[in-house]
């Protein structure tokens, strides 16, 4: 299996390294990454550091060329999701008559932008759950979480698929195959605006934000409304969700935080415009008032851009 890591940062950096590391053979895992953490890729190899165990890759195949990959069975689309439309022009070098192309992406608009680009044939669902960041080139910090959901999108199961479950069970961390990935990724994004949004406007990992009971309750509100735009999409979120989401924040590790505000902290542009701005803007479409939302949208509009 000849998978490409479009995008090698936190999600990319980490499970493309957890899979480069299995040796198996014939996985033949390609980073695409650039500048300072290319060069140490390339030099070094690929580190990460992770309370599930640390990995070294001393030898990696990275690389700025798609072309110098050419056609291969999975790409892994990891870029921040403000550089997709640049990101997408890399693709048609990495495509054979049966690749996949599988959005690891924060937010919702991933799989249809994509189908626009190389066609629905091409494109799988994805969903990931991890907390990561590149701590410095070469380096992915994994604090928390660990999962891969991903899936056709018409809820079939492709070989491709089946094989890249099986490459992911073998690299030692938690995957699933789905039969309606759509609403995985509805149910992720319900999650992930709340998880950023909170952490980033307060500027505070996780255990400030449920140890606080004003910020709990505002936790809450803004799960309420990214829920209730969903179901006013007609996507059929598990019943349970809410309580499930709010059960998993308050389990996770205290310092853990969402990489928007790992990208704030460091002056780096957010995805507030894909997150807490498009169930704003997903809210006024369908009709549901997201005041919370909209809040924190507005108190992080400044930092968009990152530090100029």
């Amino acid at each position: 299996m000849r998978i490409a890591i479009l995008g090698s940062g936190g999600v990319g950096g980490y499970f493309g390294g957890r899979l480069a590391a299995t040796g198996t053979i014939g996985m033949d895992v390609w980073f695409i990454a650039r500048g300072a953490h290319l060069a140490a890729m390339r030099e070094r190899g690929l580190r990460i550091l992770s309370p599930a165990g640390d990995v070294h890759v001393p030898r990696i195949n990275a690389t700025d060329d798609p072309a110098a990959i050419g056609p291969v069975d999975i790409v892994f689309f990891t870029v921040k999701l403000y550089d997709t439309d640049s990101a997408m022009k890399m693709l048609p070098s990495l495509l054979g008559p049966q690749t996949l192309v599988v959005p690891f992406q924060n937010g919702v608009d991933s799989v249809d932008a994509l189908t626009r680009a190389v066609g629905r044939a091409h494109v799988a669902g994805g969903t990931a759950y991890v907390s990561a960041v590149i701590s410095e080139p070469g380096v992915i910090r994994h604090t928390a979480m660990g999962r891969l959901i991903f899936g056709a999108l018409d809820g079939s199961r492709p070989a491709v698929l089946e094989k890249l479950l099986q490459a992911c069970t073998r690299a030692g961390f938690d995957a699933t195959l789905s039969d309606r990935v759509l609403v995985e990724i509805w149910a992720k994004f319900a999650r992930l605006t709340v998880f950023s949004g909170m952490t980033a406007v307060t500027r505070s990992p996780i255990g400030v934000v449920c140890s606080d009971p004003d910020l709990f309750a505002m936790m809450q509100a803004a799960l309420r409304e990214s829920i209730a735009v969903a179901h006013a999409k007609e996507i059929p979120l598990p019943s349970n969700l809410y309580d499930e989401v709010v059960g998993s924040l308050r389990s996770l590790p205290v310092h853990a935080k969402a990489s928007m505000l790992e990208d704030l902290e460091r002056g780096r542009r957010i995805e507030l415009p894909w997150l807490s701005g498009a169930m704003v803007r997903i809210g006024q479409e369908v009709g549901v008032d997201t005041p919370t939302h909209r809040l924190i949208t507005t108190l992080l509009r400044p930092h968009i851009n990152g530090r100029q």
